[in-house]
Parts: structure tokens; sequence; C-alpha cells
């Protein structure tokens, strides 16, 4: 009996931690999650390089008209982004494997630009 109590609470122990880096199913997977985030971040790097020949307000108008654009190309909505996103904030360590395979994915473009164009070496 004893035996039977120790392998349950072991069971649900592993099944706990299992469970402990899963994305629940309705929210965006880090695959999906990944190559949004990714497109969000560029449209903010853009916007912040034309900010120069913006007004603030006309800025913020640029960066939510690449937001719906990115949203649109990728079909997830707004909120389905944040609300995933404040999720990925919430587990640092899901997050943490989801930026390290952007730094990688960025470092890998960057190699793929710099090998492939014969004006950069």
């Amino acid at each position: 009996m004893t035996r039977c109590i120790i392998l349950s609470a072991v069971c649900c122990i592993l099944i706990s931690c299992g469970k402990k880096n899963a994305v629940p199913a309705d929210l965006l997977q880090p695959s999906k999650m990944q190559l949004v985030f990714w497109d969000i971040i560029r449209a903010d790097a853009l916007t912040n390089q034309r900010q120069k020949t913006y007004t603030s307000p006309e800025a913020l108008t640029a960066n939510v008209q690449l937001q719906k654009q990115v949203f649109a190309i990728h079909g997830v909505t707004r909120e389905e982004f944040y609300i995933s996103l404040d999720f990925y904030k919430t587990h640092p360590n899901i997050m943490k494997v989801l930026l390290d395979s952007m730094i990688a994915k960025a470092a890998r473009e960057k190699i793929t630009i710099t090998t492939n164009n014969p004006l950069i070496k």
C-alpha cells in the first residue's frame, strides 16, 4: 500500500513537471510565436529607423500599420499575439528558448547575407 502511494505521488510530480514547459493550446505555439515576434521586432526597428522623418503621432500610426500587416501575414490577431506574449513573459524558461532560437536565426541570416553578397567582404 505504501509503495502504491509513493508511486502515485512520483507519477503526479513527473506529470506536473512535464506540463510546466507546455504552452496552452489556445496560445501561439513557440514556432509560430517566434515568426510573429521576429516580424514585430523588425517592424519596430523599421519604425525607429524612420522616426527621424516622422513626428511622434506619425511614428505611432506607422508602427500600428506595420503591426497590422504582420498579423495579417501570419493569420493572427493583435489580441492573440499580446495574450501569448504575456504568457511567455510570465514563463521565462519558455521565453528564453524562444529568444535563443530567434537570436540563432538572426545570426544565420546575417551569415547568409554577408556570404552571399559580393559587396560585403
